[in-house]
């Protein structure tokens, strides 16, 4: 008998009749001989109906507050999915996060799980009920109730595999897997049977959203073979373990996108040791995370740089940047915001030479400028212009052999086609 952990996201539960066949899809698991444990997320908008209304109440409502709020979200949807079960005849019993064991650290609103007792979890398993687990929560070791911020019901599956030693976490989605890349932008993107860890870690930060990268590090970290499938059809997904098998051929195998992307340069900056530190270790103690950077060669002594970072956080740097000019003595600084950052992402890609040059051809013949590069083993990503985004990922997707399961790209750009 296997134990199957099973997460259904908002959108999968998000109406009475998605919530009915949800159900169902859960008993199918259970008479085919598995334990089940299910993770579910809030239905539909109820968490942003929720922020909106602490808003009306509280413009800037306490985070601990604000998680006592959220929470009941997913308590509403894990009481009404085992009310669904129990109404076909079958025996489910609803827990919160901290009734299912899970501790977080004492932080609100982005959490992290320090540990999961999943004892009350092997005893409702063991009276033969199918149990469903609040995800996105847990309590605090001085008895909060806490959130796990963006991702975290996927981060709570995944957890609780672990903890049970789940001999797979599927991943509910409304789509049937994971694509080479968007399939609303490329018609022709190819679902992929299995996918590495570190390759769909690097495709999930670099934008693909079928999964979130704190899931998949926890994954990866435990060992816990992830499948995506599609709540509404019963087609295989795609498998997400340690080694995948490459196609013949095929280097990269997806293409991401994050359209949350602004550039800064400071200009005129004094060649002198502690520079960087002094800007970086500024911005990270003002919760600002940044991207890509790039520095040009010195003249004069002074330098220019530029970086990468949301463009949420992109007015907040450019005042932390002038408020330690004093300590940091630059010219300028410029920003930009009406950007995008397109990646490559492939396990083969090391092995390979051209798969980069093969990139920058492509851009290039669509007459777009790239803006700044950054490269890893698995991936190469460009920010350039917003407006080309479309166009370009199509033809990136054409140029890799993505289109058809017949072309493969093997190497430099004279074997692009």
């Amino acid at each position: 008998m296997s134990l199957i952990v099973m997460k259904f996201g908002g959108s999968s539960v998000g109406t009475p009749e998605r919530m009915q066949r949800v159900a169902k899809r859960i008993i199918e698991s259970q008479q085919a001989g598995n334990r089940v444990v299910v993770v579910v997320s809030a239905m539909g908008d109820t968490t942003d109906d929720l922020i909106d209304q602490s808003k009306l109440i509280n413009p800037n409502p306490p985070a601990r507050e604000m998680d006592m709020l959220l929470t009941t979200g997913e308590q509403i949807s894990v009481a009404l999915l085992s009310m669904s079960i129990h109404q076909l005849g079958h025996k489910a019993v609803s827990l919160t996060g901290w009734q299912a064991g899970i501790r977080t650290e004492a932080v609100h609103s982005k959490a992290k799980i320090t540990d999961i007792r999943p004892d009350r979890l092997h005893k409702e398993l063991d009276q033969g009920n199918i149990v469903i687990v609040a995800g996105f929560q847990g309590m605090s070791e001085d008895g909060d109730i806490t959130t796990l911020g963006r991702g975290g019901s996927d981060t709570t599956a995944v957890a609780l595999a672990a903890a049970v030693e789940a001999d797979v976490c599927e991943i509910f989605t409304d789509v049937d897997g994971v694509y080479s890349t968007d399939p609303r932008v490329v018609k022709c993107a190819r679902k992929l049977n299995e996918i590495s860890y570190d390759e769909m870690l690097e495709l999930a930060h670099l934008g693909a959203a079928v999964l979130h990268p704190r899931a998949v590090e926890y994954a990866k970290h435990n060992n816990v073979k992830l499948v995506v499938r599609s709540s509404f059809t019963h087609n295989e997904g795609t498998s997400v373990k340690e080694e995948a098998v490459m196609e013949q051929g095929v280097v990269v195998r997806g293409i991401a996108f994050d359209k949350n992307v602004a550039r800064i340069s400071i200009l005129g900056v004094q060649d002198v040791p502690g520079v960087l530190a002094n800007v970086f270790g500024a911005l990270a103690n003002n919760g600002i995370d940044v991207d890509i950077i790039v520095q040009s060669g010195v003249q004069d002594g002074k330098a220019d740089f530029s970086f990468t970072l949301s463009r949420d956080d992109k007015e907040k740097a450019v005042e932390v940047i002038y408020s330690i000019r004093e300590k940091v003595a630059f010219r300028e600084v410029t920003s930009e915001d009406d950007l995008v950052k397109i990646s490559i992402v492939g396990a083969g890609m090391v092995s390979n030479p051209g798969v980069a040059a093969t990139m920058f051809a492509a851009i290039s013949e669509l007459g777009v400028s790239i803006k700044l590069v950054s490269t890893s083993e698995i991936k190469v990503s460009c920010v350039i212009a917003s407006e080309p985004l479309v166009d370009v990922v199509r033809a990136l997707h054409t140029a890799y052999g993505l289109d058809t399961a017949e072309q493969a790209f093997v190497g430099g750009p004279q074997d692009r086609r």
